[in-house]
């Protein structure tokens, strides 16, 4: 059965920050609208695939003095009822003030979440809103499955799908030009 993205409507008793940190160790939880989902760890191949694309994104923009490029787990909060944990995420060297010693506080320039078939809809529908309603510049979709990554852009309040890059193209990014990554290479067995 398929996740559907919820509507949050406005009502008491929804969690803050303070109580996302009271939340029990040991597990990865994410706070959208108040309400908590606990998200199960990622498998083997998300895991490659994450590092290979975080070092190419370190080496290029950290490498070039363009800011800091992270990753999960790290609370971003976007509000104190609205703390995700993307895979990865870049904080320009303008920006850099958001990065705080235990989180990010605020909005990082790009996200990157790579989806697995049981958060699909989390990541496709529910989180890819809460990014445009903060102003994500722009929004990157791994699909590990389709060996894509769906580049989004931040327009007039929401992210408008700029293109699907499907391997083996080589991707090249609005946001940073001249960073390209080879698909092909990305998700190699």
């Amino acid at each position: 059965m398929r996740e559907v993205a919820p509507q949050y409507a406005d009502r008491p008793g929804r969690l803050t920050y303070e109580d996302y940190c009271r939340m029990p160790a040991g597990n990865r939880y994410e706070l959208v609208e108040g309400d908590i989902r606990m998200t199960p760890s990622p498998g083997v191949r998300h895991q490659e695939i994450s590092k290979r694309l975080e070092i190419i994104l370190v080496n290029w923009i950290e490498g070039r003095g363009l800011g800091k490029v992270l990753h999960a787990p790290l609370d971003v909060l976007l509000s104190h009822r609205n703390v995700v944990q993307p895979d990865i995420l870049y904080v320009s060297k303008e920006r850099l003030g958001i990065i705080r010693e235990a989180n990010i506080k605020g909005t990082p320039d790009l996200v990157v979440e790579i989806i697995s078939p049981s958060d699909e809809e989390w990541d496709r529908v529910t989180k890819r809103e809460l990014y445009a309603r903060y102003g994500v510049k722009e929004y990157w979709i791994v699909d590990t499955v389709a060996k894509s990554i769906e580049v989004a852009q931040w327009k007039d309040g929401d992210l408008v799908t700029v293109r699907t890059w499907v391997a083996p193209a080589v991707l090249s990014s609005p946001l940073l030009p001249g960073l390209t990554v080879d698909l092909e290479d990305l998700f190699r067995p």
